[in-house]
Formats: structure tokens, sequence, C-alpha cells
């Protein structure tokens, strides 16, 4: 009878050559698999970088059903006249009935297709019943969606209703849920499809008194690169594409009275409406995933992840930052005594 001793080398003797074996592939595995993933992000870096030079080409959109909410504020209508522009057929979604027919009576002048529907996209149920008669209605399946609808409360925090900081939320990123969700499915099933969010830098960086603005902001960003990670992940639905447009202040009357310090708007005034949808525009044609517009508020993006929070401070108050909201607060202020509540979008 073999002894404990015996039987204990006799299974070291099996199984560690094994389990050596098994480190060393693991080992060679991973190390292989690091160096493939050094090389794509080299390559990507080159990529992106030649992309500034030598812009890609566009595809066509023409024929493409593209869903737009909040249609009937300013960059809503614009993007609903670009992607028309393209020969896209556009689904106008708006809570304001007014605005949003005027937006399909613009699109139908320069030669477009236009279907409007007056909708509150913080209704999920609501949501889902528009998103089924467009399907029946239109005859066909979404391929774009244009997550635009936005809104602001315009006040300080310990001043704003607790309604208004909900409205917010609910518009600015509950409503993302329940559009994806209506039309997403239709996008994987025939693997083609586009989503784009148009979220805002204040999703990237934040700034004083708009604090349900940058949570809702935050938020949507934080949704929309879930979501594009998850498309990412599922091989069969590499032909449905995502873009996240990240805007500077544009100049809608949004955040009318937004002011940041005199010489620093010099280079970094509030956007041109039309601008802004036409750089989006060009990304949302290459595919892009991420814009910031314009190209330098990157840099702001980049000092919250890599500098100290005293030095992003600093940064702020010397470029007037840190109130900069100060004068958008009290604009509103005035504009609700004089009018009532203000709903932006």
């Amino acid at each position: 009878m073999a002894s404990p001793e015996t039987g204990k080398q006799a299974w070291l003797s099996h199984s560690l050559p094994q389990t050596i074996t098994h480190i060393y592939l693991g080992t060679m595995i991973f190390l292989m698999d690091l160096q493939m993933m050094l090389l794509d992000v080299v390559y990507f870096i080159l990529r992106s970088c030649l992309r500034i030079v030598l812009r890609p080409r566009t595809k066509p959109i023409d024929g493409e059903l593209v869903l737009i909410t909040g249609s009937g504020g300013a960059l809503g209508r614009l993007f609903a006249l670009e992607f028309s522009k393209h020969g896209a057929e556009v689904v106008l979604w708006d809570f304001n009935r007014e605005t949003n027919e005027e937006t399909a009576k613009m699109v139908r002048a320069q030669g477009g297709q236009a279907h409007a529907y007056t909708v509150d996209v913080t209704n999920r149920e609501e949501v889902y019943r528009t998103a089924d008669q467009v399907r029946k209605e239109v005859g066909r399946d979404v391929t774009y969606l244009v997550n635009n609808a936005g809104v602001v409360a315009g006040e300080r925090l310990l001043d704003c209703p607790d309604t208004m900081v909900e409205r917010t939320l609910k518009v600015n990123c509950h409503a993302l849920f329940w559009t994806v969700k209506a039309f997403l499915p239709q996008m994987k099933a025939k693997n083609h499809g586009h989503i784009i969010t148009i979220a805002s830098v204040l999703g990237l960086f934040s700034t004083a008194c708009v604090e349900d603005y940058c949570a809702s902001k935050f938020a949507a960003v934080g949704f929309h690169e879930s979501l594009a990670h998850e498309l990412l992940t599922e091989e069969d639905v590499d032909g449905v594409k995502t873009t996240l447009v990240c805007p500077y202040v544009v100049d809608t009357g949004m955040f009318d009275g937004c002011r940041i310090r005199e010489e620093v708007e010099l280079i970094l005034p509030p956007l041109e409406p039309l601008y802004c949808v036409q750089q989006a525009m060009n990304a949302i044609l290459i595919d892009q995933p991420l814009v910031c517009i314009p190209r330098l508020t990157y840099l702001p993006f980049l000092a919250r992840a890599l500098l100290p929070w005293e030095s992003n401070v600093a940064t702020y108050r010397f470029m007037g930052s840190d109130q900069c909201m100060y004068p958008f607060i009290e604009t509103m202020r005035k504009k609700r005594a004089a009018n009532g509540p203000i709903k932006a979008a």
C-alpha cells in the first residue's frame, strides 16, 4: 500500500506541470491581448488626428426616416431642415403643437416630407402609443432617432420648486429611455439605425446654479455611453450607430443672459444655432461617436479628469464660468414675473 507521502508526490508530479502550463498560456494570451489593445489605441488616435485634416466620406441618408424630439424648438427645427436637405423623411415630436406644425411647414416648403405629432416625451405610455401610431401612419420603421428635447428650470437649487426639478430630469433624461425602447428593437432587427443624443458640455463638466440641468445632462451622457457600449458588444448589430453631441451654450434663448468673462467670450462666444447643428450633422454623417462643439470645449473636459479640483476651480474663476449662470437666473426670474412659468426647449 502506497504511503500518503508517495501519493502526494504523485499528485504534484501530475498536476503541477498542468498548472504551470495553464498559467503560462493565460499570461501569453493576456500579453497578446494587451499588445493588440495598445495597437488599437494608437491606431484610433492616429485615425482621429488624420480625420481633422482629411474628412472621411459621409454616408448617404436619403430615404431614411428620422424622428426628432423637441422639433418645435430652435435646434430641433434646424435638425429637421438639415436632415430634410439630405433627403431624409422627418417625424417631428414636440409638446407644442403650434411650433411643431410650423417646423413641418418649413420642411415641406423646401420640398421635404414631414409628419408632425404632439407628444409629451415624459409620458412613456404616450411615447409607446405614438411610436406605434407613427409606424402605422408612415408605413415603416424609424431608422434615425434624434433625442433633442431639453428644458432647464432656471432657478437656484433652494429656490427651485420640486416640480421644475422633476420636469428637467424627466425631459432631459427619463425620456431617452422611453424613446430608445420604442425604436431600438426595430433598428436591431434590421441591423440598421442611428441613435443621436443631444446632450451638453454641462454633461461633461459643470457650473453653479444649474444643478437640475447638469444632473440631467450627466445622466444623458451616461445613458448614451452605456447604450453605445452595449451595442458594441453585440456583433450582430454593428449597423446600429450612436453619436453623442455635446454643445457649448447655444444662442437659442434657452440660457438667455448667461455670460462668461468678456475677454474669454471673444474666443468662446455662444454658438450660433445653425453652426451647432451643422457641426453635429457633420459628426452624424461620418458615424462619429462623440462631438463637442466647439472643439475648444474638449479642454475643460480633459482638465476635469486630469487636474486637481482646486485647479479647475481657479480656472473657472478666471474665465468667469463659476458665476456665468447668475445673470441667466435673474433673466429667467424677470421673464417668469412678466409672463408666468417658462419652459425652454
